[in-house]
């Protein structure tokens, strides 16, 4: 045990320096004035951003939904197929994230600008170009994007140790393919699905490089918001702050509500 605890101690120190301490100075600037007195100021003015919080919410679960409509028959795929494929295949997934995020967002607004890749190849084909770049698709497509690989490997991880005896059992017993995948792939599966929910729902509500850059200023979401607060022309940092407390408290919430319903309740449900 006194082993354990020393080689926690670096993960503990790290933890309180670069997590708990920054947390505790938004907590501290959200109800502070600039004079250093306490306030609600700041998270009364709150209510004037409700908008950009739901426009926020509202991207993020699509997003989110999009990645799982994809990632989960991508992960089911690479899970079954041989020990070789699977590496390489979890190597194509991988390989987008070793280059910057921000090179990879400016690499869409390359395909999607009015006279990018993909307008310009409609144009040669005589059709009519399409306004992508500055829109809520594109913004959602640069998440899902961007964050897909956070919702497959969850799900690999998990697929990858069912074993394919219990589904050949319930194929043996008479169940449909639809009966498989609801009554005996979807539960089974609900741990990762969980995970890749949260790894994909949390940086897409407050992502602020992807908006700016695919979304243009009219689609300013939460993120957007407090870097303008911290960093942009009107530096308020105890508004950015606050604003930076509400968008954590939803967050736990929204998160809170998911991991409450635990395997048992969610397969309970799915049956």
């Amino acid at each position: 045990m006194k082993g354990t605890t020393k080689t926690a101690i670096p993960y503990l120190v790290w933890s309180v320096v670069f997590t708990v301490i920054p947390m505790l100075l938004i907590v501290v600037f959200a109800f502070t004035t600039s004079e250093g007195g306490f306030t609600l100021d700041n998270i009364s003015k709150i209510g004037k951003y409700s908008n950009i919080y739901v426009k926020s919410i509202n991207l993020a679960v699509i997003a989110t939904l999009v990645c799982f409509l994809i990632g989960y028959p991508l992960a089911f795929i690479i899970s079954r197929a041989s020990e070789r494929a699977q590496k390489n295949l979890l190597l194509l997934i991988m390989l987008p994230m070793w280059m910057s995020f921000l090179l990879r967002t400016y690499a869409w607004m390359t395909l999607l600008e009015n006279e990018g890749i993909i307008n310009t190849l409609l144009t040669q084909l005589g059709f009519e170009p399409l306004q992508m770049i500055n829109t809520q698709g594109a913004v959602v497509l640069g998440m899902v994007y961007n964050y897909l690989p956070f919702m497959v490997l969850p799900l690999y991880s998990i697929m990858v140790k069912i074993d394919k005896s219990v589904i050949e059992a319930a194929q043996d017993l008479g169940a449909s393919l639809l009966h498989v995948f609801f009554r005996v792939l979807l539960p089974l599966s609900v741990p990762g699905i969980i995970s890749g929910i949260t790894m994909v729902f949390v940086p897409s509500i407050s992502t602020f490089i992807i908006s700016r850059l695919l979304g243009g200023g009219s689609n300013m979401l939460i993120g957007d918001l407090i870097e303008q607060q911290f960093l942009g022309g009107t530096y308020n940092p105890y508004l950015g702050s606050a604003i930076s407390l509400v968008l954590m408290v939803i967050m736990l919430l929204i998160m809170g509500i998911i991991n409450s319903q635990d395997s048992d309740e969610m397969e309970g449900m799915l049956i």
